[in-house]
């Protein structure tokens, strides 16, 4: 167990801190914009930091020893940075991911030597990744319970503490607002704990995908969640998870999958970062909050995530195939983020 620790923590050495870019508005509205960009992680994504949490976690408790398979329940980023880690220690990785997931994260998890286990529900996953860690005397890591356990949110180089720490000598140094999508709700509730535990005036919005529980469940409207699964890959669930710590969320907005597709390549072509649809649904998020605070003319900063990287995604949201097939209109939320980047508000 302690040479695996030791390998974790050596990988962790070895990886630079992830870049804070500024994303331009115009200056004379007094406010930025920042993406901290997570995809340039070695596997790619935000996810890289829980599953290495995750690990050590599963080692630390004794519940990962030498030979033990790991299975993790995942919509595919958190699988490719776990198969990473499992292939570092030399131990077999089953992924329970849904079977609509982008052919392009399958083939990042095989090429990381795991092994796809695909479920054609994805309400099913967690429930089979259980079955499948039983049957091999495995190790189910659980992402959904224990996310939130796993990430020290004091400190110790997590996401919070970077931001805040590269945010020192902008010109608004305490963001007004950070920006996060939820998944397992573990990024989250690291972020609002961090801003709690520091007294920063910094507020935490939680975006959320058209089909999720989570908005629904944190505004009291069960109307708001449809009880299909999320189209945007790594956000969005249809139940609550445990790790999803909804008291230190101050605002939530509910963005539909068609403005976050629509975002994601507006900031592809803008920062010529190609990126994934998790990231459109943060900034969707994020420029409302600055038209918002255009609208009461405050001045100040916000930050917000570059989850992954849009080469998962060529056959699904920059495929405009894909995208007349599901139904979407991405039209409108371009014209409205163009209007939006001209005059400061939306439509």
């Amino acid at each position: 167990m302690d040479e695996a620790v030791r390998l974790i923590e050596a990988d962790a050495n070895r990886s630079a801190d992830t870049h804070l870019h500024p994303f331009a508005l115009p200056a004379e509205w007094g406010i930025d914009l920042y993406l901290k960009d997570e995809s340039v992680h070695p596997t790619g994504s935000l996810k890289h930091r829980l599953a290495r949490s995750l690990f050590l976690y599963g080692l630390c408790n004794g519940w990962i020893t030498e030979g033990t398979t790991v299975v993790e329940a995942s919509s595919g980023s958190t699988a490719v940075s776990e198969a990473y880690f499992a292939r570092f220690l030399g131990l077999p990785f089953i992924a329970v991911i849904p079977a609509s997931n982008s052919p392009e994260k399958i083939a990042l998890i095989t090429a990381q030597g795991g092994v796809c286990h695909l479920v054609d529900d994805p309400s099913k996953m967690v429930e089979e990744a259980r079955r499948v860690a039983a049957d091999h005397e495995g190790h189910f890591l659980d992402q959904f319970t224990y996310a939130e356990r796993a990430m020290d949110w004091r400190g110790n180089n997590n996401i919070a503490e970077s931001i805040f720490e590269q945010m020192a000598l902008e010109p608004h140094t305490v963001p007004a607002w950070v920006v996060v999508g939820a998944g397992t709700g573990g990024t989250s509730a690291t972020i609002g704990r961090y801003v709690r535990l520091m007294q920063y005036a910094t507020r935490l919005c939680v975006v959320d995908p058209e089909d999720s529980i989570f908005y629904s469940s944190w505004a009291g409207d069960p109307s708001a969640f449809t009880g299909g699964p999320s189209r945007i890959e790594g956000i969005g669930r249809q139940q609550v998870e445990p790790s999803f710590v909804a008291s230190v969320v101050d605002r939530m907005i509910q963005v539909p999958d068609a403005a976050s597709i629509a975002t994601m390549r507006l900031v592809s072509a803008r920062t010529g970062r190609s990126v994934g649809g998790s990231t459109g649904t943060n900034v969707w998020g994020a420029l409302l909050l600055v038209a918002e605070m255009l609208a009461r003319g405050e001045r100040g900063s916000v930050v917000t995530l570059i989850c992954d990287g849009g080469d998962r995604y060529a056959g699904t949201y920059y495929s405009d195939t894909w995208v007349r097939d599901q139904g979407l209109e991405l039209e409108p939320y371009t014209e409205a983020l163009k209007e939006f980047l001209e005059s400061g508000s939306f439509p």
